[in-house]
């Protein structure tokens, strides 16, 4: 019997496996590709994502295999006048692959402890007062504690479970491949960097050795999106925007996606959680969609694992709803913005030359940047300090960087004053005396995710903060 299984090897059900074992949970993940798909879902990173990374001491592995881009444009495509300046120790989008993203985070899943097992597909579950019995396509079960439905937009576990997942259809579909060219590079790049201008769904991204990433609008919704289109349909669809096809051959992987936005009723039934695209989808411009489900994970994975390990606080797994879907319901609306702003309607258009002016203006450029990134999360822990609930970003301290104190997932007290104490919870929260030019509280109580969750110098308000979020002291 497995602690925790999750369903679906994908970034979110990745991240959450090396999540739970940091806490010694033990984790099964389950996925019904026998492979990892070599089809490029996602082409980078974001800075919040990033730093999620950092604060695991991995961030590395990632940023060396991976290009850096300049995030000003990442709202729409929209180029403002001038650079912008964000309040991170990353401020630039990671360009990476997502089967490479994939990989990195199995590689330390399994470093960590987790298993997987490929080729194995959810059908059924069912679930009691004690645990979550998984029936798979063979017709074997197997018993866990909880269960994390991580398996993408078309989640069986979803299914299963009855959740609604209310919202708009696909309206349009674009049609994407990893072929090779016979134009020469450096005829296509030109061509296709005006095209994209003005049709944004369209566009060539070299990746070496006459192998370009070609996407183009499809000419309607497929029926059946599992279904992915010919060579001979991505090579017309380019042709009727470019007037050629650059002479389009031996297809490494195709596919379709739309651009329906949905999100489901609840984040949870029972023991049973959805997390990344499982719990929400939605059109994929500005990148969003792979950095909302790692930090869908993020945040569940310290919170069930205090429950697998016996001292969460009584509300602590419903939090993970409370704060996760209001964010993803912002990207939804977000990227449906950015929908409307792509439209080559004359509507859309005038809206989008009245945004382009607006951005000039840095709030408003930040604002609407920090909103695809996710820098400008926050949750709402009720009243107190203006910072309470925000994420931490790293700052230097006397003795290093606070995110290298982050790395094993537990709370953290950053203590200036040297007088406060977390007796009573030293399993579960770090205590660290140091001080820092960058932090103007005298001491800060992080969460494993690295939010706020108090500021201040007095030891009865900091025993209020440890129990509301790392529950009671032990004995």
């Amino acid at each position: 019997m497995a602690d925790v299984i999750i369903a679906g090897a994908g970034p979110t059900g990745l991240m959450l496996a090396a999540e739970l074992r940091l806490h010694g949970v033990g984790v099964l993940v389950l996925d019904r590709d026998p492979e990892p798909t070599r089809v490029v879902r996602a082409m980078g990173m974001h800075a919040r994502s990033v730093e999620v990374l950092d604060q695991r001491g991995v961030a590395d592995r990632f940023l060396a295999l991976g290009k850096q881009h300049d995030p000003s444009a990442f709202f729409a495509g929209i180029v403002p006048a001038r650079p912008l300046r964000l309040d991170t120790t990353f401020p630039f989008v990671l360009g990476l692959m997502q089967p490479i993203t994939d990989r990195l985070l199995a590689e330390w899943a399994v470093e960590l402890g987790a298993e997987i097992r490929r080729g194995c597909e959810v059908t059924g579950l069912s679930q009691d007062a004690d645990g979550v019995t998984v029936e798979l396509a063979d017709g074997s079960r197997l018993r866990s504690r909880y269960l994390a439905g991580c398996d993408g937009g078309r989640s069986t576990v979803r299914k299963l479970l009855g959740i609604g997942f209310p919202g708009e259809p696909a309206e349009h579909e674009t049609l994407m491949g990893e072929v090779e060219l016979t134009t020469p590079q450096e005829e296509v790049m030109p061509l296709v960097m005006e095209l994209h201008k003005t049709h944004r769904r369209f566009g060539a991204m070299p990746l070496g050795n006459g192998v370009f990433r070609l996407g183009a609008p499809a000419e309607g919704v497929a029926e059946d999106r599992d279904t992915p289109p010919t060579l001979d349909e991505l090579k017309r669809q380019v042709r009727a925007i470019a007037g050629t096809d650059f002479g389009a051959h031996s297809p490494r992987w195709l596919s379709r996606f739309g651009d329906a936005t949905r999100l489901a009723d609840t984040y949870r039934s029972g023991r049973v959680f959805l997390a990344g695209d499982a719990a929400h989808i939605h059109p994929p411009n500005g990148g969003q969609g792979l950095n909302l489900g790692v930090q869908d994970a993020f945040n569940l994975g310290w919170k069930l694992a205090a429950a697998v390990n016996g001292w969460a606080p009584a509300d602590l797994l419903d939090t993970y709803e409370s704060e996760r879907r209001p964010v993803a319901a912002d990207v939804l609306d977000t990227a449906r913005a950015m929908s409307e702003l792509t439209s080559l309607e004359p509507g859309p258009q005038a809206l989008r030359r009245l945004i382009t002016q607006l951005m000039d203006f840095e709030e408003v450029h930040r604002f609407l940047i920090e909103r695809v990134t996710a820098l400008g999360v926050h949750y709402d822990f009720g009243p107190g300090d203006a910072l309470l609930g925000h994420r931490q970003r790293d700052i230097e301290l006397k003795r290093g960087r606070l995110y290298e104190l982050l790395h094993q997932g537990r709370g953290l007290l950053l203590d200036q004053t040297g007088q406060l104490s977390v007796e009573g919870w030293s399993d579960r929260v770090d205590h660290v005396v140091d001080l820092s030019e960058q932090l103007t509280a005298p001491a800060v109580l992080l969460r494993p995710d690295g939010h706020i969750a108090w500021l201040g110098a007095e030891q009865h308000q900091l025993v209020t903060a440890l129990s509301r979020w790392f529950g009671s002291a032990a004995t």
